[in-house]
């Protein structure tokens, strides 16, 4: 059973729906204990940085996370979610994320419309499990203002984007993945994704 962890920031919906049409089973909570009991779990979330980190916090999640992905439970970031893995962001001043990887979240350059949405290629960095059956050079869907950046582990680094300059879009270190596109939301790749995803941490 997958744990999708909720905290009101959004993109749930469409993710349920997919991994229900891959056949996974998952549970929505806000229940501590039920990400502890969980096989793995799933941070979505669309918004503001700052706003997602008080959530987790008031509802106890923060410590629950850290204690979990240290004790090597497979979990899962999307978009935010994958923001929040990270040391720092710099979304409306410095706040503190998971830590669960090293780097920093910034804003995304001035030379792509801010925030971007939209469809861009994804370009392997390195060999994954997760590419399996995979096209080369796949359309996936993005909608953000910030990405990691600075000084991240570049060996994490999966699959990138090009807009504007080169966006890390997909990180894994070793229990910890991370994908900044929304695979619920990039059609029949997407879906691959996620259940190679579920393949690679059965």
């Amino acid at each position: 059973m997958i744990a999708i962890v909720d905290y009101d920031a959004g993109n749930i919906k469409s993710l349920q729906f997919a991994l229900d049409k891959l056949n996974v089973k998952s549970v929505l909570t806000k229940d501590p204990e039920s990400i502890k009991k969980a096989e793995s779990i799933i941070l979505p979330g669309v918004g503001a940085f700052k706003d997602a980190m008080v959530s987790l916090n008031e509802l106890g999640m923060t410590k629950v996370l850290r204690e979990e992905a240290a004790n090597g439970k497979p979990i899962l970031g999307i978009c935010l979610g994958m923001q929040l893995f990270y040391e720092i962001s710099h979304e409306d001043g410095e706040w503190e994320g998971l830590g669960l990887l090293k780097g920093s979240v910034n804003r995304i350059t001035d030379a792509v419309k801010v925030p971007h949405m939209g469809w861009n290629t994804l370009q392997k960095d390195k060999e994954s499990p997760l590419f399996n059956a995979i096209p080369d050079n796949p359309y996936v869907y993005f909608v953000h203002s910030y990405a990691v950046g600075g000084d991240f582990e570049r060996d994490t680094l999966v699959a990138s984007s090009e807009y504007g300059g080169t966006v890390p879009a997909l990180v894994q270190k070793d229990n910890v993945t991370g994908m900044q596109f929304h695979p619920e939301k990039s059609g029949e790749v997407g879906l691959k994704l996620l259940k190679n995803y579920g393949e690679m941490i059965s």
